[in-house]
């Protein structure tokens, strides 16, 4: 019998979030690293929209990867203890995962700010609690699975 992707994807997930203490604790390690990645992607975001005048979604990416990058070494090293030697496999996981949250990081944003005229920067603080999740959970399931 062959098991549909989402009910796999499912039983991966209840794996790799078995709620200890360790999980927590990774989970909280996770959060902090992503606080001072919002101070990092907040401060960029704010100079390359505000000062240097570039178009907001532009400087929401800037801040966004600048922030993510940042992010993986302190995770790699703080977060999960990770030693694998392939870093660059590794980083292209997490740059990946990245890149995906900074897709529904920026059509949240878009949504909020064009369709419900919210504040930029308190729906990017949203996205940025929603991203959050989502990279942890599959940085834990793909990139940091060791």
């Amino acid at each position: 019998m062959v098991i549909p992707f989402y009910v796999n994807f499912y039983f991966q997930l209840l794996k790799y979030m078995s709620f200890t203490k360790i999980f927590f604790l990774k989970f909280l390690k996770f959060g902090i690293v992503g606080a001072s990645g919002m101070i990092v992607d907040f401060s960029l975001t704010y100079l390359f929209k505000e000062i240097v005048k570039i178009q907001k979604y532009v400087a929401n990416a800037i801040g966004f990867t600048v922030a993510a990058t940042t992010n993986y070494f302190l995770n790699r090293i703080w977060t999960f203890h990770d030693t694998t030697p392939e870093v660059t496999i590794q980083f292209i996981k997490f740059f990946i995962i990245s890149l995906i949250g900074l897709g529904i990081n920026t059509l949240i944003l878009y949504i909020l700010v064009n369709n419900y005229k919210k504040n930029f920067y308190l729906s990017k603080l949203f996205a940025i609690v929603v991203v959050m999740i989502w990279n942890f959970t599959i940085n834990l399931m793909f990139t940091f699975k060791g």
